[in-house]
């Protein structure tokens, strides 16, 4: 008589593989293994990005309110810090009227830091948090940190896009912009090749300014997981090395986290700058 072996093999411990690719799955509403796919949607990308967007706009409220013209605490030193660094940015790349603009670049700056900054939460937290609240098999994937799919860099910068065709139409005109369109670089006699030129423009500096913050918060978050499967290994070694190079990772993302939200507030005010600007 055969033992029964499936109970126990549905609860095998995963492999290194299986353990990657059960992290890079998305709760969405249908079922997809890859990496970016733009037919679904990602709750938990979604969720999580207006999570931060509220928590970013109730830092920035709060900081206002209790604003002083004292000695400011350092809450308030930070934030100051923050908008003046900013301000200045702006200033030196906008020509033109920034009362929406600076603001909007320090929206960016922080949402996106927020966002970069979940990446810091054990990659397993949820996994085992939705396991003893019994709800595991409602959230059989879930991803943290939004900047690491695709689905939402893209989102962002499609906003940043539609900005700078809302500033283009409205400094140069709809009829001036439409002429930029057929008659930069090369004269209105070879607009069709200057349209398509343009077209690619637009469009690379949307998808260039996506992909570059996926591709690195996306290279972080594989390299925690990698780093969270050496302590799975149950031999000094692998738990010695786990907390060594979980910590110095750790440490280092602390720069790449604010640098690539410094980087790109810093390209969205120069795709806004240039649609100030004429060719």
């Amino acid at each position: 008589m055969a033992t029964p072996t499936v109970e126990g093999a549905a609860h095998h411990a995963p492999t290194a593989s299986e353990y990657i690719k059960h992290h890079l799955g998305h709760l969405s509403n249908k079922h997809q293994d890859f990496v970016a796919d733009f037919s679904v949607i990602n709750m938990d990308t979604v969720f999580w990005s207006v999570t931060m967007g509220v928590i970013g706009c109730l830092l920035m409220w709060m900081a206002a309110r209790r604003a002083t013209s004292g000695v400011p605490g350092r809450f308030q030193a930070a934030v100051e810090m923050l908008v003046e660094m900013v301000e200045d940015q702006s200033k030196a790349i906008v020509h033109g009227d920034r009362s929406f603009i600076a603001p909007a670049a320090l929206t960016v700056f922080v949402w996106v830091a927020l966002m970069n900054s979940l990446d810091f939460l054990p990659v397993d937290l949820f996994s085992a948090l939705f396991g003893l609240l019994g709800v595991e098999h409602l959230f059989p994937y879930h991803r943290v940190v939004p900047t690491a799919d695709l689905n939402g860099t893209i989102g962002i910068s499609l906003g940043v896009l539609a900005l700078m065709l809302y500033y283009g139409i409205k400094i140069k005109g709809f009829g001036g912009w439409i002429h930029e369109l057929l008659a930069a670089p090369f004269g209105i006699w070879m607009a069709p090749f200057n349209l398509l030129l343009n077209i690619i423009e637009y469009a690379a500096k949307m998808v260039s300014l996506g992909m570059r913050l996926f591709g690195n918060m996306y290279a972080g978050e594989l390299l925690f997981l990698l780093i969270a499967l050496l302590g799975s290994t149950a031999t000094v070694f692998g738990f010695i090395g786990h907390v060594i190079a979980g910590s110095i990772w750790a440490i280092f993302h602390i720069l790449i986290v604010f640098l690539q939200a410094f980087i790109f507030m810093m390209l969205t005010l120069v795709y806004l700058g240039q649609a100030h600007e004429g060719h």
